[in-house]
């Protein structure tokens, strides 16, 4: 009777053998990249292997495995609902005068750090719960993307390093933390104290997690004074292959596949694009068109700062979302 039991057991007194000899491995790498030995004596002996989060990230699709193509209508439904606009507005209200200042320092609209911390957590009401330093350890180990998940395990020891409390580093369980769902190594480059006290709290601190969105969008190339792009109308018999894209981009390929290749607003204005709200940006900003839902629903005209959106989560219906919550926010 005893024999069944034992057996069972086996496979992961292995495993676990396996991630505390990797862990010896990944103690080394971090010393050598500048981790005090006292982070690393407090952090390491904690930590166990967490097979939830390895399973999770093995449900995430490879880069070459796609499903067919969704309809954005649904996800915008539920993503752009009223509960989230007027949460957002109320946020956007009551952070105004920090959103200015901000604003005026970074170029980044209000509206769009607004609707980012509402994307990524409901405006703080969930941030996660999963111990970032334990589900990074786990993930580097499984070996599907050890490179990053190693380097972010690095950065979150280097984030203690820097005065972060180990219970404070809560979040997903691929290693987002904080209000605006940064990585550890996103946190080190961009993290940013608004509110003056010494400190980058995007845990607890509003100011801080303001305006720490706002430098992650200026170092991924914000352009001040364009839209991120406007919803249009494309007139029937349009000839898209005339604007087809035939660039294959080096990153989420899939995602830039989709929309058309770049002209000026006067160009698109030029072959009958119509724009919905009748405004249109600067005839020389330059634009992509895309059709979320094919054609004879509404196109959007993309800008470069749709891109700068892209950059914080490579899906063209978050992109598409966090755009139109921060028109929504901001009316």
């Amino acid at each position: 009777m005893l024999a069944g039991p034992a057996c069972a057991q086996e496979p992961a007194t292995s495993q676990d053998n396996g991630f505390q000899d990797y862990l010896s491995v990944l103690r080394t790498q971090a010393l050598a990249q500048g981790v005090s030995r006292q982070t690393a004596d407090a952090v390491f002996p904690t930590l166990t292997l967490n097979q939830r989060v390895v399973d999770l990230d093995r449900q995430q699709p490879g880069s070459d495995v796609y499903g067919p193509v969704s309809m954005f209508a649904p996800y915008r439904t539920q993503h752009v609902d009223a509960a989230r606009i007027a949460r957002g507005q109320s946020v956007y209200r009551a952070q105004r005068w920090r959103l200015q200042t901000i604003e005026r320092e970074t170029g980044v609209p209000e509206s769009i750090m607004v609707a980012i911390w509402g994307h990524e957590t409901n405006y703080g009401a969930y941030t996660g719960n999963f111990d970032l330093l334990r589900s990074l350890a786990s993930l580097a180990y499984d070996g599907r993307r050890r490179p990053l998940f190693a380097g972010e395990f690095i950065a979150a020891l280097k984030m203690i390093d820097r005065g972060v409390p180990r219970e404070r580093l809560k979040g997903s369980w691929a290693g987002a933390t904080g209000n605006p769902q940064f990585l550890p190594s996103v946190y080190l480059r961009v993290g940013r104290d608004g509110d003056g006290d010494g400190r980058v709290d995007i845990w607890n601190s509003e100011a801080d997690t303001l305006a720490s969105i706002g430098n992650y969008f200026v170092d991924a190339g914000w352009r001040t004074g364009q839209p991120w792009g406007i919803a249009v109308t494309v007139p029937g018999g349009f000839d898209r292959s005339q604007v087809a894209n035939r660039l294959v981009s080096p990153r989420c390929p899939r995602v830039f596949a989709r929309a058309s290749g770049w002209r000026t607003m006067a160009e698109w204005r030029a072959l009958g694009i119509a724009p919905q709200s009748g405004i249109w940006p600067g005839d020389h900003v330059m634009a992509t068109l895309f059709e979320p839902d094919g054609p004879g629903a509404t196109a959007y005209l993309l800008t470069s700062n749709y891109r700068v959106i892209l950059d914080y989560n490579c899906s063209n219906f978050y992109a598409l979302s966090v755009g139109l919550l921060a028109d929504a926010v901001a009316r």
